[in-house]
């Protein structure tokens, strides 16, 4: 058996196929969304409590959190390059544009180098973000400058958005979540 790495392996369920829980998940999905399910949410309702878990997490963490949206969002991208999620990147890239990330600060994200010119808050969210990513950690120095800029809370919250957003980009990469009809893939493929 070959691989067939473009070929989306959980595309949408049609609508007659959805068991009873996936389309009671799918319609309350909507509702609290005012959308229909979606990017990551299309395979996720393989196991429609998890989605509806999921996607009230992801509510909080993108409105509701510590931190302000642009930095939230500025983390988001930060995942989604380092997990190489194309749809992740479609999605938030103009969000994070229109909350304030500067188009050269994603352009280095995307192009895998650390940003130059980053405000002191987006550097602390970068060095929390590729930390704890990276190393599956954070040193004590980026741990004492989030705490000491956004509280424990924030702590908490960047660590959350960190782990959201790569259990979304996880859950992509192996359902390998197409992106919308004629839109191109957004990130290169980074070289070590």
């Amino acid at each position: 058996m070959t691989d067939t790495p473009n070929a989306d392996r959980m595309p949408a369920i049609p609508e007659d196929a959805l068991s009873p829980e996936q389309r009671a998940a799918a319609e309350s999905f909507a509702r609290s969304r005012g959308t229909p399910v979606f990017g990551p949410f299309v395979p996720l309702l393989r196991s429609p409590d998890l989605m509806l878990r999921a996607s009230d997490m992801g509510l909080y963490l993108r409105y509701e959190s510590a931190l302000p949206l642009a930095l939230s969002e500025f983390a988001i991208l930060i995942v989604a390059r380092l997990w190489s999620q194309q749809v992740e990147w479609h999605i938030h890239h103009p969000i994070a544009l229109k909350a304030g990330v500067r188009p050269e600060t994603a352009a280095a994200i995307a192009e895998g180098r650390r940003p130059e010119g980053m405000s002191a808050d987006e550097a602390i969210v970068y060095a929390f973000s590729t930390e704890l990513q990276g190393n599956r950690a954070v040193s004590d120095a980026t741990y004492a400058a989030t705490v000491a800029r956004f509280g424990e809370r924030g702590a908490i919250d960047l660590a959350g958005i960190n782990g959201y957003y790569a259990l979304l980009a996880m859950t992509m990469n192996v359902a390998r979540t197409a992106l919308p009809e004629g839109a191109p893939a957004p990130l290169r493929p980074l070289t070590p």
